[in-house]
């Protein structure tokens, strides 16, 4: 749930930088924060196919 909340905070950072009128970091950060998503995505399709093995 780490990776999720790191990829709110960069999306709320892109965000707030939109609002002020610095776009191209705002499209930095919601560069990264659709990067670190769709890892978090991948991670948590691996963890449900994985994570829940019985002896």
């Amino acid at each position: 749930m780490d990776l999720l909340r790191w990829t709110l905070i960069f999306l709320v950072f892109a965000l707030i930088a939109a609002v002020f009128g610095f776009t191209g970091i705002a499209a930095n950060f919601a560069y990264i924060g659709k990067i670190l998503f769709f890892i978090f995505i991948v991670l948590f399709i691996i963890s449900l196919f994985f994570g829940r093995r019985t002896p």
